[in-house]
């Protein structure tokens, strides 16, 4: 064969591999098969195929062919809903490494991607003083997508230091935020147990100057009134979380639902679980769910008390729920679309076409299980959710059971697994040095 002949024939090989991989890139990257899809935003819940392409989802559809998936995975018998948001959690320690802001915070991938959550909030562990460090230590080297609520208090969560009314500055804190629009979300006020309204003053202000939702922990002075709170201070979208705290907060007047909750409800504002280490009570859900007072969102309150005691983690608080009476679909929507509606990050929460990939794989069990109350006694419930995998912007990033590998002796003795396109626990690695003899 002469050159030219040896040129053509390189040519048209070149044309072939640049046609298959033509092909490839019309196709998806990954694709979850025959899973029971609850996306709340829109409106689904029944069996479909939902593919990934670039990080995004790229259709949701009762059959999409596998031929057009690089990656499939068998969804059968599970759940895919959208990444879970958490919107209150403790992921900043403080300057340092050790475990020193609020309750002990946690480093986010620790706790989240395991638990099927892709995004947290964090609520008001630091101030305009040390949002920089968080920011560069923790909200930019994590897996996890990070948010924040910026503590109105310029040192944030730090003991003593949230009663120091002369650090709550409104334009520090309200530059801040307006300075990381769509990473600070809100304007945190909590644990305050002074007599007066400075703290939620303040943080009003900030919010109203950055556009963005307050969210209070009303703290343990008890000449404050939620009702108070709820019509003289917190506008729409405003956030109370703990809502079923119970211990003298005010959401229980006489055994009976405080009738300035259903009146704020009206008005807008968000009411949101934030269980912790002891604000949640089964006594106040259970007469919160016969009266029709519902939250808006579930949220853990994660930090290292909470998550060795009953709260535990995020999939525990859902099935808490499922156990008081709640349906599926109900507990999903409250993980999911709307606490990322109510931090304004509505590309999330959602499996529609063109949003990030955060998928979470969920399996519900069944069987006997109890959950523990913060402030004792046992809720005893048949279903329990489980997260199997969790996908972020299109890459798995935790796999329980390795839906998504083969059987190890069904695979070439150099295999060497992971692909970078669709795979974020461990991409391919170099292979190791060969041996000389």
């Amino acid at each position: 064969m002469n050159r030219q002949m040896l040129r053509r024939a390189g040519m048209g090989l070149l044309a072939l591999a640049l046609a298959a991989r033509g092909d490839a890139q019309t196709g998806y990257d990954f694709l979850l098969e025959g899973g029971h899809v609850i996306d709340p935003r829109n409106g689904i819940s029944a069996v479909r195929d939902v593919a990934i392409k670039d990080g995004k989802i790229a259709a949701v559809a009762p059959d999409i062919p596998a031929s057009e998936a690089l990656k499939r995975v068998d969804a059968s018998g599970l759940y895919v809903t959208p990444g879970l948001v958490d919107i209150h959690v403790h992921a900043y320690p403080g300057e340092g490494t050790t475990y020193s802001r609020g309750f002990r915070s946690v480093y986010p991938d620790g706790f989240t991607v395991r638990s099927c959550v892709t995004t947290v909030a964090d609520a008001g562990s630091s101030g305009w003083r040390n949002f920089d460090d968080f920011k560069s230590r923790i909200i930019d080297q994590s897996k996890t997508r990070v948010v924040a609520f910026l503590n109105i208090v310029g040192a944030g969560m730090a003991g003593d230091a949230e009663q120091n009314v002369a650090d709550m500055e409104v334009e520090p804190t309200a530059d801040t935020a307006m300075k990381h629009k769509g990473v600070i979300v809100g304007i945190k006020s909590a644990h305050f147990s002074g007599p007066d309204w400075t703290p939620y003053e303040r943080a009003e202000e900030v919010g109203r100057l950055a556009d963005i939702p307050v969210m209070v922990d009303f703290g343990s002075a008890r000449v404050r009134t939620i009702a108070e709170l709820f019509t003289k201070h917190f506008r729409p979208g405003d956030i109370y979380t703990h809502a079923y705290a119970g211990g003298g907060r005010g959401e229980i007047i006489d055994g009976k639902v405080n009738p300035a909750i259903f009146v704020a409800q009206k008005k807008g504002i968000i009411f949101d679980i934030g269980h912790g280490g002891s604000s949640f009570t089964f006594r106040t859900a259970a007469q919160a769910f016969k009266e029709g007072y519902y939250p808006d969102s579930l949220s853990t309150d994660l930090h290292i008390g909470s998550m060795n005691a009953a709260m535990k983690d995020m999939l525990n608080v859902m099935s808490k729920f499922l156990a008081l009476g709640m349906s599926l679909d109900d507990v999903i929507v409250r993980s999911t679309w709307n606490p990322a509606r109510e931090i304004k990050l509505e590309q999330l929460g959602n499996l529609a076409v063109g949003s990030p990939a955060d998928v979470a794989v969920l399996r519900l069990e069944k069987g006997t299980f109890g959950f523990v109350g913060p402030r004792g006694g046992r809720l005893d419930g048949t279903e329990r959710l489980g997260c199997e995998m969790t996908l972020r912007d299109g890459k798995v990033v935790y796999d329980l059971n390795g839906m998504t590998r083969e059987r190890w002796d069904t695979m070439a003795p150099d295999e060497r697994g992971g692909d970078p396109r669709w795979d974020g626990i461990s991409p391919a690695r170099p292979r190791p040095p060969t041996s000389s003899r």
